[in-house]
């Protein structure tokens, strides 16, 4: 009888795993049986006690060295327990993983979304650092509006502004269409329509409630169980792979409580909505009503990829939000100035069209005026609303630079000081949990770093170096932008290293995704339960050895570190979620 290929490869994968059955090690039997020869031939070569001492006793022999454990009891692990391993991976990883349904998503493809979900795990510091970043942008923005409130549609705006970090924010590259739109009481209705479109809550419901306090509740209560008797499988116990997903928490209510606008049919119908009413860029500018609809729009929430620096623009997951910050604050930053410029302009010295006006000449370019027109000044907002709002492309082009023009900054200002923060808050919330987790490892008998401390730490390494590149990559490629042909070497260099970077990260979080899960796997199945792993040989290498037994006092340090590490976790979770707290109320109501 002839097999299948795909037969065949299902055999030799059973048979691989009978094998592993077969050579499965019990580690106590082993040792007993070393005690027994050593009784016999006297000869206590490579038994030694709780700190790694030789013996004079084979009474006192709880521990062997790493080179008698491979000859005497074999390269293998422990048998795999199915009753051991579904009860940590139920009660650590399971409510960990459906948690994450509950991140925010909203992209217009599915695998987008997955990718959002992946860079998420795969580094908690970029889920962080967009959190914040987004919380900090949307305070930023408020405190710069706060002075012009008194100009119309300054609130619309400002609502409009901190719900749209989650989309390619553009402006049109004609300078007059942004002011016209801002200036011309003909434009109130888009914007008024607009804020309220995109003013829809993404927030707390049943389902997301039920699972955060299911990872809760889950977490207390296997803590407090595995606390409770520190002896019994203190090789696969989960207390280390709890306190390295507790970032999660802080994440998803975060997002909860910040709401983000990501939806992207949602946003794009809104956007759709506001646009059917009128959209006027000044009276003579008649021939624009012919153009196509995308190309009138001086504020565009959506993009081709080729217009865009970094594709991850064009994502609306709100973990992306890392690559759109910057260009989103400089877009911000221009609004604020045209409305900064026109607010001074109207009690300075406001344009109005009276009886005693005259046009401008047709001729932008050449700016220059046939005759002047009257000049009145306006005092109250009813004035501003009905009088001195009103013109025509020429007149609006004179009236937003008669104060120098409008220099837009394609850095914004303070950028890199909320992106420190940002990255300072992040960082503190991975390596409060991940660093907890390491802990819990390192203490584990045999203490140091062994195969379940490398791998928290190997975990927490690729999450920073993940975000590392792909801020750098949003960076540069930001960078290059302020080039408008991007034909220079250095612009083209700058742009190709910033790909790189960004391809690089995004393999390094899905890398890192599995192996986060590969970890919690090992951890519970006794994988990680064979003399390699347990003799710590990363850390201690010729002196490396395996504990087999451990003592009351290895049982109480290893008891009093997992308790620190909870206290590690919680405090970090906590601190970053109060911080967050804390800042919510300055946020845009």
């Amino acid at each position: 009888m002839r097999l299948h290929k795909g037969s065949r490869a299902a055999l030799l994968l059973l048979v691989y795993a009978a094998g592993t059955v077969v050579a499965a090690v019990n580690f106590t039997q082993c040792l007993n049986d070393i005690i027994q020869n050593a009784n016999a031939t006297q000869n206590l070569t490579g038994l030694l006690n709780g700190d790694g001492d030789p013996v004079s006793n084979v009474s006192d022999a709880t521990s062997i060295s790493y080179s008698m454990c491979t000859s005497s009891c074999g390269a293998g692990q422990e048998p795999f327990q199915w009753a051991v391993f579904s009860q940590e991976f139920s009660a650590w990883l399971l409510p960990n993983l459906a948690l994450i349904s509950q991140l925010p998503f909203g992209a217009q493809y599915r695998l987008d979304n997955l990718m959002s979900a992946v860079l998420t795990v795969g580094s908690p510091t970029l889920a962080g650092y967009s959190l914040f970043i987004t919380l900090l942008n949307s305070r930023w923005i408020k405190r710069r509006f706060d002075q012009l409130m008194d100009y119309p549609n300054s609130r619309f705006v400002l609502s409009i502004l901190s719900s749209l970090q989650q989309v390619p924010l553009r402006l049109h590259p004609d300078r007059v269409r942004l002011p016209s739109l801002i200036i011309l009481p003909e434009n109130d209705s888009w914007w008024k329509y607009l804020a309220e479109f995109v003013d829809y809550t993404h927030t707390w419901s049943i389902a997301s409630a039920t699972s955060i306090a299911w990872v809760v509740v889950a977490y207390i209560l296997t803590v407090a169980n595995s606390l409770s008797d520190v002896y019994e499988n203190v090789q696969s116990n989960g207390e280390a792979t709890g306190s390295v997903w507790l970032w999660l928490i802080p994440i998803v209510v975060g997002w909860l409580q910040l709401s983000p606008k990501c939806d992207f049919n949602r946003l794009q119908a809104a956007y759709d909505r506001a646009d059917r009413h009128s959209i006027r860029t000044g009276t003579a500018d008649i021939q624009a009503e012919m153009l196509p609809a995308s190309f009138r729009r001086a504020l565009a929430i959506t993009a081709k990829e080729e217009d865009v620096i970094s594709p991850d623009e064009l994502l609306t997951p709100p973990v992306f939000n890392y690559s759109r910050s910057l260009r989103w604050a400089s877009t911000a930053e221009t609004i604020f100035m045209v409305f900064k410029v026109a607010s001074e302009e109207v009690h300075s010295h406001p344009f109005a069209r009276g009886s005693d006006s005259v046009k401008f000449d047709k001729n932008i370019e050449s700016n220059t005026a046939k005759d002047i027109e009257t000049i009145q000044y306006i005092e109250t907002i009813q004035d501003i609303n009905e009088r001195s709002r009103r013109g025509s492309l020429q007149d609006i082009a004179v009236y937003c630079v008669q104060r120098n023009g409008v220099q837009s900054s394609h850095w914004a200002p303070g950028v890199f000081t909320r992106m420190a923060i940002a990255s300072c808050a992040s960082l503190a919330l991975q390596w409060g949990t991940v660093g907890a987790a390491f802990l819990v490892g390192w203490f584990t008998p045999t203490t140091e770093i062994g195969c379940r401390s490398m791998g928290y730490l190997v975990y927490g390494v690729i999450s920073t170096l993940v975000w590392m590149m792909l801020l750098m990559s949003s960076i540069l490629a930001h960078s290059s932008a302020a080039d408008p042909r991007r034909a220079s070497l250095s612009a083209r260099v700058t742009l190709a290293f910033s790909h790189i970077l960004r391809w690089t990260g995004k393999f390094l979080a899905i890398l890192n995704l599995f192996l986060l899960i590969m970890a919690c796997v090992f951890q519970y199945s006794s994988f990680y339960d064979r003399c390699f792993c347990n003799s710590s040989v990363f850390s201690r290498r010729g002196a490396a050895y395996a504990v087999i037994i451990e003592t009351a006092a290895q049982a109480a340090q290893a008891k009093a570190a997992w308790i620190g590490a909870l206290v590690l976790a919680c405090t970090s979770a906590s601190v970053f979620l109060g911080i967050l707290n804390l800042l919510l109320d300055t946020l845009p109501s």
